[in-house]
């Protein structure tokens, strides 16, 4: 097992993020058969069409590994705004000597990958751009949804009960024991974590698995599988139509869709309406106390309240 030891510095710096870039590693991992949720079919089906046609073989490579399969192709993310481009060009700064030594532990064949580990890098990285850009980005703004979701719904835990409350259900493999978070894995060690704190990265290719990145120089993290992930691929509900004789089918249809957090303008683009359309619904309902609003950033988001939920239910 792997315990991480929450010291008195590190305790209160529990943090979220999100990696565009171990989502593409997922997902080549699902492709490859080592990974795998049933909900996934409909992008496995459409991903694997286009898999013999890309030229990504020493990062498939890397990804048949059973165990270890290096942290320097994804390096923990700064926060839940990170993009695949600042990955991948921290990843083309990682020095030949860290490159090296994380290639030199997976368990893989990694026959075909140039010898120098500047070169091996280079090619990694330029590969893992073509599996993100074909595999995964054409589906992240849905996939964004659910990671921003889980995320949310986290930080409502940390604020209210702490770091127990949030690691409570995380994944069936990981507890808190006192001040040390334990993970179940075949691998062992004992890191005491300093004032960079833990990152939680949720994942929606990560199930059944957990992750845990310990190695320096990297931010030591903790890898799950995002809560909702059966959804992910079904399309947004028809509105009840007692709901819609009521609200109308415009705002039933976004009360419904609204089981997440989302902007105006994902709610547009999923529904297919204008963008001024939705504002002009989601202004209504909110005032008639459907709706509550969340700022973050530049970005106003709206999820449904308790009244909401329970005119749904109704």
């Amino acid at each position: 097992m792997i315990e991480l030891v929450l010291t008195a510095e590190s305790a209160n710096r529990v943090r979220f993020g999100i990696s565009p870039l171990d989502e593409t590693m997922g997902a080549m991992q699902t492709l490859l058969g080592r990974r795998g949720h049933p909900s996934h079919l409909p992008w496995l089906r459409e991903a694997a069409a286009k898999l013999p046609d890309l030229p990504i073989d020493g990062f498939a490579k890397v990804m048949s590994a059973r165990h270890y399969i290096t942290d320097f192709l994804s390096p923990p993310p700064s926060g839940p705004e990170t993009t695949a481009s600042a990955q991948l060009a921290e990843i083309r700064r990682t020095t030949p000597e860290q490159v090296a030594h994380e290639l030199s532990k997976v368990d893989a064949d990694l026959s075909g990958l140039p010898e120098d580990p500047a070169e091996a890098r280079d090619l990694l990285a330029s590969q893992m751009e073509i599996a993100w850009t074909e595999l995964v980005e054409p589906h992240w703004p849905r996939m964004r949804r659910f990671l921003v979701a889980d995320i949310e719904e986290r930080s409502r835990r940390l604020a209210a009960g702490g770091i127990a409350l949030v690691l409570e259900d995380i994944h069936p493999r990981v507890r808190l024991v006192d001040d040390v978070l334990v993970i179940e894995m075949k691998e062992r060690g004992r890191v005491h974590l300093d004032r960079r704190g833990l990152l939680l990265i949720p994942g929606v290719f990560a199930w059944p698995s957990v992750g845990v990145i310990t190695m320096e120089p990297w931010q030591p993290s903790l890898l799950y599988p995002a809560r909702g992930v059966a959804e992910l691929w079904s399309d947004p509900e028809s509105p009840p139509g007692a709901l819609a004789g009521v609200l109308g089918r415009t705002k039933a249809a976004l009360l419904t869709t609204l089981n997440e957090p989302a902007s105006t303008t994902e709610l547009a683009r999923r529904l297919g309406f204008s963008a001024p359309t939705v504002s002009q619904h989601l202004t209504a309902m909110r005032a008639a106390g459907l709706l509550e609003t969340r700022r973050r950033g530049r970005e106003v988001r709206y999820r449904r309240t308790e009244l909401g939920d329970a005119l749904l239910r109704a």
